[in-house]
């Protein structure tokens, strides 16, 4: 199992590091090839506490740049909870997104296939596209998850389980653990299918 870039990363990025499996992992993957600067977003809760520690150990250990931003309102009533984290969690990395170092964000072909499946539901088909307003890119979407833990386990990378992944009442959540495992028994092929649909974006991009 490998990682997949699509594109050419310039030597110089941001990258956006939750403390998770997926980022970590990437983390690692890039180190001996790029100038990294870590960006981590603290959601205010727990679990985002305890991945802070995390991340800051790392890249005191790796002597990376960390920037680290907040959340700076109270959620609108017309906000889910996860609305509102990714709302404010790109506010702050578009303060980072320049010419010359990218804000790279460690998102995977799994989320793409639950992005595909939510937005299916509303009408409008899509999947997490490789570039988010004019320098923030998504160039891992070719990888599955379970490339990125097994890179994360043969390389003895650390990294925090977030234990409100686990809690249906999110949207993301449900359709990860409810309604991919259902829609794989339809077509058992979805990942070749947002395969060729991310490849297709990455060209159109």
């Amino acid at each position: 199992m490998v990682i997949h870039i699509q594109g050419k990363l310039p030597r110089k990025i941001y990258l956006a590091v939750s403390g998770g499996v997926d980022s970590m992992a990437i983390l690692n993957f890039l180190t001996n090839s790029h100038d990294i600067e870590v960006l981590f977003f603290d959601h205010g809760t727990q679990t985002s506490l305890e991945a802070s520690w995390l991340v800051s150990n790392a890249c005191s250990w790796k002597e990376y740049k960390i920037h680290k931003g907040k959340v700076t309102r109270e959620k609108l009533a017309t906000e889910s909870w996860e609305e509102y984290w990714r709302n404010e969690r790109y506010k702050f990395f578009y303060q980072f997104a320049e010419a010359d170092r990218p804000v790279i964000t460690c998102h995977h072909l799994d989320d793409c296939i639950e992005q595909w499946l939510f937005s299916s539901m509303h009408g409008k088909p899509g999947i997490i596209p490789y570039l988010h307003g004019d320098n923030i890119i998504r160039p891992f979407r070719l990888t599955t998850k379970a490339e990125l833990v097994n890179w994360a386990r043969r390389h003895k990378v650390e990294w925090h389980d977030d234990y409100s992944n686990e809690d249906t009442k999110y949207m993301r959540n449900f359709i990860r653990k409810e309604l991919v495992p259902k829609a794989l028994v339809v077509n058992p092929g979805l990942a070749k299918v947002i395969r060729k649909k991310v490849e297709a974006d990455y060209a159109a991009a």
